[in-house]
């Protein structure tokens, strides 16, 4: 007979922690500068801080889209090995890597003549014409899931940040595909972050 003490299981599954860092006012104004109207903008935002906002791409940004695990392990190249991120944010299974404008149309192209290109998952490039949802300048309160539907992984908290452009994304996408994993390792569809 095991005479050892049972361990009750919990009852419920403790929730994990997620870090969602807030906008500086700075990074508010760059982010607004996307707008045609951009007081427009801050003024929803200091109305109503925890807003998500669509902002069109290509003037003040690019966005490249990338499954979570995948861009999960990008953004760890990027800060190990590279120069970098610049605001990057968790949204519906993808990281959205703001980018230099004009990399959401030369990444594709670069992507095609790099030998590593079929192990890279397919990205969401947007550019000039296209809009993101951007998450909320400020981070959610209580309400709001576990983790966010939509969060700042990095925030951005200057006027000017640095973007990485078309090469320093495709110097992470080809360094993550060659560390052995599989595109198909990085599809799935939780938030992974």
């Amino acid at each position: 007979m095991d005479t050892s003490p049972r361990v009750p299981y919990p009852t419920r599954l403790p929730q994990p922690t997620v870090v969602c860092e807030p906008v500086r006012p700075a990074g508010a104004e760059w982010l607004a500068s996307a707008s045609p109207l951009p007081r427009s903008v801050l003024a929803l935002w200091a109305a109503d801080p925890r807003t998500t906002l669509l902002l069109p791409c290509g003037r003040a940004f690019d966005v490249i889209g990338v499954p979570s695990l995948f861009g999960r392990r990008m953004l760890d190249r990027l800060w190990s090995d590279g120069p970098g991120s610049g605001p990057v944010a968790a949204q519906q299974g993808r990281l959205l890597l703001f980018a230099a404008p004009g990399t959401a149309q030369r990444l594709p192209a670069l992507l095609r003549w790099e030998e590593w290109a079929r192990a890279v998952p397919p990205l969401l490039c947007l550019g000039t014409g296209d809009a993101v949802t951007v998450p909320p300048p400020f981070p959610p309160d209580g309400t709001e899931p576990v983790p966010p539907a939509s969060r700042w992984v990095v925030a951005p908290d200057v006027r000017h940040p640095w973007l990485p452009g078309p090469d320093v994304l495709l110097w992470s996408c080809v360094r993550t595909a060659r560390a052995g994993l599989k595109h198909t390792d990085f599809l799935s569809t939780g938030s992974g972050c």
